[in-house]
C-alpha cells in the first residue's frame, strides 16, 4: 500500500472511531442520569424514612415504617375535621357539623382498628393526637364563630380560642397520663364528646334559624363551658371497660334499634340531647359523689 493511501485512509478510520465513540456516550450519561434518579430517590426514602423504639417480647427494637390501615383511618377523621373548617367558612353549617361526627366515628375506628390488628405505634399515637386537634379543637371552634360567635365581637373570639387553648390542653394532658389512670374513666370531658357538644348546637339552632340574642349567649356559655370540662378534673365514664364479645340480652339490640330510629327522625336533635347527658353527667356524678355520706 502507498504512503498516498495509508494518508487517505487514516482520517476514515480515525472519523470511525469518533464515530463510536460519540455513539456510546449518550448510552453513558444516560445510564449515569437513570443511577443518580435512583440514588436520589433512595437518599430521599432513607431520610424520610420513619424510625421508633418499641417494646417487643420484652426487647427494644427500632422498627422502620408506619403501619397504613389505622392511620388511614386518622387521615380520614382529620380530612373530616379540615371539611368542616372548609365548609364553616362558606356558610354550610349543616354539612359542617355533619363532617365533625363523621370525624368523631373515625377517631374512635383508628384506635379500635390498631388494637384488633395489633397495629400500634407510637407514630400512630402522636398522629391521631395531632388530628383530634383539628377535628375535635380547631374545627367546632371556628364553625361556632364563623356561625354566630362573631356577631358577639371580640368576646365571641375570645370564647372560641379559649376552648381551642382547652383543647390542645386537654389532649396535651391525655398524652401524659396513659397508663396512669383508671381506664374506666376520662379525667376531663373528652374532645370529641365536647365538639359533638358544639356541632350538635350549631346543627340544631342554625336548623331552627335561632340568630336571636338570647342564642348567641346560649352558644357563647356551651362553647365556654365545653372548653373548661375538658380541663377539668370532673371525670367522665370511658365505656371501655364494655365487653362487646360477650353475649346481652335480645332487648339492649333493640334498644340500640330503638335509638338509630329515634336519632333518624331528628339527628341533630337528638344527637344535642345525647352528648347534652353526656356533658352533664360528669358534674352530676361528681356533686352525687361529694353529697354522698362517707361510712
Amino acid at each position: 500500500m502507498t504512503q498516498d493511501a495509508r494518508d487517505q485512509e487514516q482520517p476514515s478510520s480515525d472519523h470511525s472511531g469518533e464515530n463510536q465513540a460519540g455513539s456510546t456516550r449518550p448510552d453513558t450519561a444516560d445510564q449515569s442520569e437513570i443511577g443518580g434518579n435512583e440514588d436520589l430517590a433512595a437518599a430521599f426514602l432513607r431520610d424520610t424514612e420513619v424510625v421508633e423504639e418499641a417494646v417487643e417480647d420484652g426487647k427494644k427494637v427500632r422498627r422502620k415504617g408506619i403501619y397504613l390501615l389505622p392511620n388511614l383511618f386518622t387521615t380520614s377523621a382529620l380530612f373530616s375535621g379540615f371539611f368542616a373548617v372548609v365548609a364553616g367558612i362558606n356558610g354550610d353549617f349543616t354539612a359542617a357539623a355533619v363532617a365533625i361526627f363523621i370525624a368523631m366515628v373515625l377517631d374512635g375506628l383508628d384506635g379500635r382498628v390498631a388494637r384488633m390488628t395489633n397495629t400500634e405505634s407510637a407514630f400512630g399515637a402522636e398522629y391521631d393526637s395531632l388530628a383530634d386537634m383539628i377535628s375535635f379543637g380547631m374545627a367546632p371552634a371556628l364553625v361556632a364563630f364563623t356561625w354566630i360567635l362573631q356577631d358577639i365581637g371580640k368576646t365571641g373570639w375570645v370564647v372560641a380560642f379559649l376552648y381551642v387553648a382547652c383543647a390542645a390542653l386537654r389532649l396535651a394532658r391525655f398524652n401524659v397520663q396513659i397508663g396512669s389512670v383508671d381506664k374506666k374513666w376520662f379525667i376531663g370531658l373528652p374532645s370529641p364528646s365536647a365538639a359533638a357538644l358544639v356541632a350538635a348546637s350549631v346543627w340544631t339552632f342554625h336548623s331552627f334559624d335561632a340568630d336571636a340574642f338570647g342564642f348567641k349567649l346560649l352558644m357563647l356559655v356551651v362553647v365556654a363551658a365545653a372548653g373548661v370540662l375538658m380541663v377539668s378534673n370532673i371525670r367522665y365514664y370511658s365505656f371501655k371497660d364494655l365487653d362487646f364479645k360477650k353475649p346481652v340480652p335480645f332487648v339492649v339490640l333493640l334498644a340500640v334499634v330503638l335509638g338509630f330510629v329515634m336519632i333518624s327522625v331528628e339527628p341533630s336533635v337528638m344527637l344535642l340531647l345525647l352528648f347534652g347527658t353526656y356533658v352533664l353527667s360528669g358534674p352530676v356524678l361528681a356533686v352525687m359523689r361529694k353529697a354522698k355520706p362517707k361510712s
